[in-house]
């Protein structure tokens, strides 16, 4: 496999497992997500459609190697936003909104709909929270899908 189609592949799946988490996390564990934790996901879905272009247009090596680097970004860009969220939940940053969820169009969904602050920490591993743990995965795995893709193919004898 070359180094291109391993960064393809990490494209496809990185951004797959960070979504099955956080959405594993709501539904399965519970933790409802505030308003920044929601702004990490929208990145992560635009990387699978570019990594799903980069394989519909891997027979163009330019093209594909472009939406892989696009998904990488896209990565990146997530783990930015985990930085900043991870930042205002330490104190460190002053949030941009007041960061409450109200779902639903009638009074009493918005009523019932848990209030969920970006400055607090719902569940922390190891003493990080899961929007650094976002930071961290995303913004360490992008690159390595940047550099993947950059790699030059090893030339054959």
């Amino acid at each position: 496999m070359t180094s291109l189609q391993q960064a393809r592949w990490l494209a496809l799946l990185v951004p797959t497992a960070l979504l099955a988490g956080a959405y594993g996390s709501q539904y399965l564990g519970g933790l409802h997500p505030c308003e920044m934790c929601y702004w990490q996901r929208w990145p992560h879905f635009a990387a699978i459609g570019f990594a799903l272009l980069s394989f519909a247009l891997r027979s163009a090596a330019d093209r594909g190697r472009s939406f892989v680097w696009l998904a990488a970004l896209s990565i990146i860009a997530s783990g930015a936003i985990g930085t900043y969220h991870a930042g205002v939940e330490r104190g460190i940053f002053e949030g941009l909104t007041r960061c409450t969820s109200a779902a639903g169009s009638s009074i009493q969904d918005i009523l019932a709909a848990p209030l969920v602050r970006c400055d607090q920490i719902p569940f922390e591993f190891l003493g990080i929270s899961m929007a650094g743990w976002n930071a961290i995965l995303s913004i360490g795995l992008g690159l390595v899908i940047a550099w993947l893709s950059l790699k030059k193919p090893k030339a054959t004898a």
